[in-house]
């Protein structure tokens, strides 16, 4: 065997382990850690404020539990080309970022810096158990209001985010606020699933939601908007110029600005049926 085939089999080897090491998705499209597209640098930038302490949620949302919570969904931030990637991340942080929202209108360095400043809704005005759902009945004297970064709320919700993540989401609902990698989980959770007929946050922002004619009738168009509609549409779509939903669009344009991709269009739900 002469040296040449040798250095030939060694350079065709360490190409492989070059690509095995970046999970290759098909063809020349490796898949981008989402370490990588949110480094600690970027992530800090982001939520800028989080760990001031005027936010009550002080401390508790630090970067390596999202990134832990991330690989437990290995198709997020991960799907599509890389400026598809890219906005997917700065949407879902947009909108835990104005579900946690600790800014105002004159906050320094602006409302849209303020992410991630609660943990849990503040007087909520019930305990937000639905009594007519048999499939995920509550438990006595559990509150099942907003927590975490996507602020989780009804029975219907924490029972089956606790049964795909491990643990019981109606006898102990409080493990969203008192653990950051489950609670990081659960906003994955609820934008990774797909609750038919209403589609996937995931599946909205990287291309495969596929419109009905139900759906086309009401207006309902891919993009940003649509993603709000699926979170709270009932409170905030199809009303023109929403306050709510400027603020989403507004941290939203921020985040795409600082990972260099474009916000892509459809942004508000103004003229959306709710779903």
């Amino acid at each position: 065997m002469s040296f040449s085939f040798i250095s030939q089999l060694f350079f065709c080897f360490t190409v492989f382990i070059y690509f095995v090491s970046l999970r290759v998705e098909s063809w020349g499209t490796p898949i981008i850690p989402i370490s990588s597209l949110v480094t600690k640098s970027l992530y800090d930038t982001i939520f800028l404020h989080k760990d001031d302490t005027a936010c009550p949620a002080k401390n508790f949302y630090p970067y390596q539990s999202f990134i832990k919570a991330s690989k437990y969904f290995p198709q997020f931030g991960t799907t599509g080309c890389l400026a598809t990637r890219k906005r997917e991340i700065a949407a879902f942080l947009a909108q835990i970022s104005h579900e946690t929202t600790g800014g105002w209108e004159t906050a320094p360095d602006g409302p849209f810096s303020w992410g991630l400043c609660f943990k849990e809704e503040i007087s909520p005005q019930s305990n937000y158990c639905d009594s007519t759902n048999n499939d995920w009945p509550c438990f006595e004297d559990k509150s099942y209001k907003g927590r975490g970064p996507i602020q989780l709320s009804w029975n219907y919700n924490y029972g089956p985010a606790g049964k795909a993540l491990g643990f019981d989401g109606l006898k102990n609902p409080e493990i969203v606020s008192n653990n950051s990698v489950i609670a990081f989980k659960t906003a994955l959770w609820f934008w990774m699933t797909e609750r038919k007929p209403t589609p996937s946050c995931h599946n909205v922002m990287v291309g495969k939601y596929v419109a009905t004619k139900v759906d086309i009738a009401a207006n309902r168009t891919a993009g940003f908007g649509l993603v709000t509609n699926i979170i709270n549409g009932g409170l905030e779509c199809g009303i023109p110029n929403d306050e709510r939903v400027n603020d989403r669009i507004g941290f939203f344009k921020r985040y795409t600005k600082l990972f260099n991709v474009d916000t892509g269009p459809n942004l508000d739900c103004a003229y959306q049926k709710s779903l």
